[in-house]
């Protein structure tokens, strides 16, 4: 079951991560344009719900559309997408989630019914017509059935949204969300809930509640504080660059192992979320977009005009409640962490992520059941990377902006100090450049998707996106091959 909820959670995400640039560009254009932004300008702000309409629900039908039947399943999910667009008059980005993939599933059932069976010089016509017809039935569909459906359900949650902001009963979902996020679904909690409720929130209200309520630092970043002043042994070492990570590059999960390692902590992080909430929601503030990555950079972007500062007191209350409950905590523990102990407490949280931890490294020519069978499921320190002319790594993650981003930049730094012409680059693993990528490096549990994708490629699997000893052994190999 939470192998489900995982795979489903990153489906989502991987719905709205690749257009994360679209949508910062819709909220930066709102927060600089409408009447009440930075620099009103009634010419520029028309571009505002014609973007919101239009170009988001179509963006995120045809990335939802392409993961489920590549370029076809694109195509034909903006469509049957537009159907839903044209016969609502509210933002249809949860209609596009749900009729982007649908869409593409039914045109790939469809290809592969007539795989073998169409005559030969009638492919292409047979293949055009498909999308075109199925589509266009689709599109039909959408508008009058699907769509008005999707507007009832809509209006439900609406409703039951609003009872929870009108009570300030928001300060409760941490109870619920934080250990949830810690565990394994903290991408599909962001990305497939608050993410589209925000958005048609914003819409109406030019700003959202909802883009706070996953992506505040503030809790985390108090958690960390209080290891650095009261943690024992390589946690406090390790907690200030956790808490730069955190702060500026908005990677919520760099905290998540030092919860793993303590769980009573997790009760900090929680209060310290019902804190921050229940500030936002009794002074009505909110973000004008989703800040993603989850950073203080972002939320600067992000905050309306005029709303900086309850946006920084909110983040500041969080992590002033969950210093003072961490710190308790910590006090009254006398145990030392050890490297190995913070270790493990990484290993665990990609373990639920669905991220297994077993170091295997294996590349595109080792593919016979014999060798597999030879080296079965043991451990191995051996790289087995062969190509002397490697001139572009891959680092690949589930969303591709989050974990894959740290490792490849300390990738890339080691690379380069090893005066190494290799460019390193990271990527969603449904979207690795197959015809390109020499080198993929990877988490375990991801090494089956990423290989369906880039089936030529050599891969290093790793335990760690950010203290990996395999990058050493890596760059230590690249450097032989190249006779460095």
């Amino acid at each position: 079951m939470r192998a489900k909820i995982q795979k489903f959670g990153g489906f989502l995400s991987g719905m709205v991560m690749p257009n994360i640039g679209a949508f910062i560009a819709w909220g930066v254009l709102t927060a600089l344009f409408i009447p009440n932004g930075w620099f009103p300008n009634e010419e520029f702000a028309q571009l505002k719900d014609p973007m919101m309409l239009y170009m988001l629900p179509i963006l995120i039908a045809y990335t939802g559309g392409r993961l489920v039947a590549d370029a076809r399943g694109g195509v034909i999910s903006v469509i049957a997408t537009m159907g839903l667009i044209v016969g609502s008059d509210i933002p249809m980005f949860i209609g596009a989630m749900v009729i982007g993939p649908l869409a593409a599933l039914i045109i790939k059932k469809f290809d592969k019914a007539i795989q073998g069976k169409v005559s030969s010089g009638f492919e292409m016509t047979v293949n055009n017509f498909s999308i075109g017809l199925i589509g266009l039935a689709l599109a039909l569909l959408s508008y009058l059935v699907i769509g008005p459906t999707i507007t009832f359900v809509n209006d439900l949650l609406v409703t039951g949204v609003n009872i929870l902001v009108e009570n300030h009963l928001l300060a409760l979902l941490p109870i619920f969300t934080e250990p949830a996020r810690i565990l394994f679904l903290n991408n599909a909690i962001s990305q497939g809930i608050f993410h589209p409720l925000g958005l048609q929130d914003a819409a109406e209200m030019g700003k959202s509640i909802f883009f706070l309520l996953s992506s505040n630092a503030g809790p985390g970043l108090g958690m960390l504080l209080a290891f650095y002043l009261f943690g024992k042994g390589a946690t406090r070492k390790s907690a200030p660059s956790a808490m730069i990570i955190l702060g500026l590059g908005g990677i919520h999960e760099i905290y998540f192992p030092y919860i793993l390692m303590k769980p009573k902590l997790i009760v900090a992080t929680i209060v310290g979320w019902m804190g921050s909430n229940l500030f936002y929601n009794l002074f009505n503030t909110g973000l004008v977009a989703y800040p993603s990555p989850g950073s203080l950079v972002t939320y600067t972007i992000m905050a309306p005009r005029g709303e900086h500062i309850p946006v920084y007191i909110g983040v500041l209350i969080g992590a002033a409640i969950s210093f003072v409950i961490a710190s308790f905590i910590l006090k009254r523990d006398k145990s030392v962490e050890t490297e190995e102990d913070l270790t493990r407490s990484v290993e665990r949280m990609q373990e639920l992520k669905g991220k297994k931890v077993t170091v295997k490294n294996e590349t595109a020519d080792h593919n016979t059941a014999a060798e597999k069978t030879a080296a079965g499921n043991k451990e191995t320190d051996a790289f087995s990377v062969k190509n002397q002319n490697v001139g572009l790594i891959v680092f690949s993650c589930d969303a591709g902006m989050g974990s894959s981003a740290m490792g490849a930049s300390v990738l890339r730094k080691k690379i380069e100090k090893a005066d190494l012409d290799i460019e390193v680059i990271h990527k969603s693993v449904d979207n690795i450049p197959a015809d390109q990528a020499d080198v993929v490096v990877c988490h375990e549990g991801l090494y089956e998707r990423a290989k369906k994708n880039a089936p030529n490629s050599e891969f290093v699997t790793i335990t760690s996106f950010l203290n990996a000893p395999e990058y050493d052994e890596l760059v230590e190999r690249l450097k032989e091959l190249n006779g460095k």
